[in-house]
């Protein structure tokens, strides 16, 4: 006998054969009676729960936050309280491509952080960027669709990408981001993360402020060239998950500083422009970045599937002297998120180890497919026999007016708010000459992709025309567009 343990079934008890399925005679047909065998070609069946629609490839590691600076006076929320330390799981991954897909692509980057939290899970679900394509989630379906594949070839199509696009002109911000070698970071590591929607903060006092939450890499930013990228596609499909892992196993820990901007509860009604608009950032120069601490990521996952590929982030977890903004985009997701979860990895996926809360849970929520801790009676609220009873009083401060006729409607305009501006600034202040170059580089190859229509080319040029001249003119050559 060796020191190894014993392989069982699910149930614990001892295999019968790791090799060998029960029949009748050597060459002989199978028994049914053969419970492991079935046991395990069952299970093999089911061994994969559907792929997330968006952010399917992806990986993630464990760390910790420490906050170094005193927020007191703009939030209550215990996690960003001067010297607590709060252990967090956070998902890095690409949008668009499926699990198998390369995760160097020209693509965003999905920033999940989860803090296991004295008051329960807090979750943020960022973005490598501060911005997105649209800013209502009527259109998001459809921008997704338009990424995706074709009903017919099932194929990925940048005509489509560009219909959407160039009808949409509030993606031309987050557009302008992704044709710059931001769109095809080096690694994980050398990318910023981004809170991305406007959140409410509110303090013991029940004053309330707005903020935004920015994650900077303390590695430094470093991308890849479209050829680059490329080239690593072909050479291996996982290289920012292997990065990450390798890093973090020889002490690598990577880290970022994290970052808020604060505004003022009351200038957000006339402010320039409308400061829950998801396709803008506020300046910096109205709103500084301000450190409150930073976050390592130190140990890697031991098991993918159950903490990486398990693992359910939803922007409705909202803990005390934190809640929610007007954005829209964040609004629709505070319900689609949990409710993907509860589509894809069933209702209780909350008690998976990597979503579990690290305090207890006093709920009355029951039942329900693979639930394995249940309450006990009482089974309802309120009553009388000493159950859980919420205190609303944990949330003074969260609650603000708001007035207007139920419509369908585009928000209404700030003085300043145009869809150009920012991408516009982006050209001119922001990008080198060499960021300049590429950006233009890279709209030209993936707009001259065979199946992109000479009429689509000319609605790409005038896109790009409207955000600035020389960039609408330095396309138009490079398409061959007069």
């Amino acid at each position: 006998m060796t020191d190894r343990p014993i392989t069982t079934t699910d149930a614990g008890i001892p295999a019968p054969s790791d090799e060998f399925s029960l029949s009748v005679g050597p060459n002989g047909p199978l028994l049914l009676q053969d419970h492991y065998l079935i046991q395990k070609m069952a299970h093999f069946n089911r061994e994969r729960v559907p792929e997330r629609v968006v952010h399917a490839k992806g990986g993630g590691a464990h760390g910790v936050l420490r906050i170094t600076e005193d927020v007191s006076q703009y939030t209550k929320a215990k996690l960003f309280q001067k010297g607590q330390e709060t252990e967090l799981f956070l998902r890095f991954s690409t949008v668009a491509g499926e699990l198998g897909s390369a995760d160097t692509v020209r693509d965003p980057r999905g920033f999940a952080i989860k803090f296991y939290t004295e008051d329960g899970n807090y979750d943020i679900v960022g973005n490598n960027t501060p911005i997105f394509f649209i800013r209502d989630p009527s259109k998001f379906s459809d921008f997704i669709h338009s990424q995706k594949r074709r009903a017919d070839t099932h194929t990925r199509d940048h005509n489509m990408q560009w219909d959407f696009w160039t009808l949409s002109p509030e993606s031309a911000h987050q557009v302008s981001f992704l044709m710059t070698d931001r769109g095809t970071p080096r690694t994980w590591r050398h990318m910023h993360g981004f809170g991305s929607h406007t959140f409410l903060w509110y303090n013991a006092g029940g004053e309330k402020f707005w903020v935004k939450y920015h994650f900077k890499t303390e590695q430094g930013i470093e991308n890849l060239t479209d050829a680059e990228a490329k080239a690593l596609v072909a050479a291996d499909a996982d290289f920012h998950i292997r990065d990450l892992h390798t890093a973090i196993r020889n002490g690598d820990h990577p880290a970022w500083r994290v970052n808020v901007q604060i505004m003022p509860f009351e200038d957000a009604a006339d402010y320039r422009f409308n400061p829950f608009d998801l396709t803008k950032v506020w300046p910096h120069s109205d709103y500084p970045e301000i450190t409150i601490g930073r976050f390592v990521l130190n140990r890697n996952p031991e098991n993918y599937f159950a903490e990486v590929e398990q693992a359910g982030f939803e922007p409705a977890n909202l803990v005390p002297g934190i809640g929610p903004s007007p954005d829209k985009m964040l609004q629709g997701r505070l319900f689609s998120y949990p409710d993907a979860h509860r589509y894809r990895i069933g209702p209780n996926y909350l008690q998976l180890p990597v979503n579990a809360p690290k305090v207890p849970v006093h709920s009355y929520n029951r039942d329900g497919q693979m639930r394995y801790r249940n309450p006990g009676d009482p089974v309802y609220a309120p009553n009388s026999v000493n159950g859980p009873a919420a205190d609303p009083s944990l949330y003074e401060g969260e609650n603000y007016q708001v007035a207007g006729e139920i419509i369908r409607s585009a928000h209404v305009r700030h003085r300043e708010d145009d869809d150009y501006v920012q991408p516009r600034a982006l050209w001119e202040s922001v990008l080198s000459d060499v960021d300049r170059d590429h950006m233009v580089s890279n709209i030209v190859g993936h707009a001259s992709a065979p199946e992109v229509t000479a009429d689509m080319k000319k609605r790409v040029v005038e896109y790009w025309t409207n955000i600035h001249k020389d960039l609408g003119q330095r396309v138009a050559q490079g398409l061959g567009v007069a």
